[in-house]
């Protein structure tokens, strides 16, 4: 497998609403974010992430040409009276290239970006049908909290 390449989103470019518009769907039935709603993100202090696949010979990747984005991970940072919490949020990789550990790279950098923020711990849910992201966390050292979660619609 090739390496794997982790960037931190700084803009929204018309590349990433392509890869949203092609990666939400694999995720969830919620609508594909607008550019808009990306840059609220990025202006949050919430923290979005990208891998990368090689598709290119390294000299090319050196010049400035982009391998493809093949996944996305958010690590949603809020500050409350307690503290700073952070909390793991849409995990995404693209269905064609699952099971190269693009997921566990993304988790990992999420896991250290939140390290060099001084935080304690980093929470996540994982609906129970998806097998593979619910080992992926036990890998990674997440424990199963036994604790109720609560969803108000709106």
């Amino acid at each position: 497998m090739d390496q794997i390449y982790i960037e931190r989103v700084e803009k929204v470019t018309q590349e990433l609403l392509v890869a949203f518009e092609r990666l939400i769907p694999q995720l969830t039935q919620s609508p594909v974010p607008s550019a808009q709603d990306l840059q609220r993100l990025l202006d949050s202090p919430s923290i979005l992430i990208l891998a990368r696949l090689p598709r290119f010979a390294r000299n090319d990747i050196a010049s400035g040409q982009n391998s493809p984005i093949v996944g996305a991970a958010t690590l949603g940072v809020f500050h409350t009276p307690s503290g700073t919490h952070a909390h793991v949020e849409d995990v995404i990789v693209d269905e064609q290239f699952r099971g190269k550990k693009i997921g566990e790279a993304l988790v990992r950098h999420l896991l250290q970006l939140a390290r060099e923020m001084g935080l304690n711990g980093v929470s996540l849910t994982c609906n129970p049908r998806r097998t593979a992201a619910n080992q992926l966390y036990l890998k990674l050292g997440f424990k199963k909290w036994d604790t109720n979660v609560y969803w108000y619609d709106l």
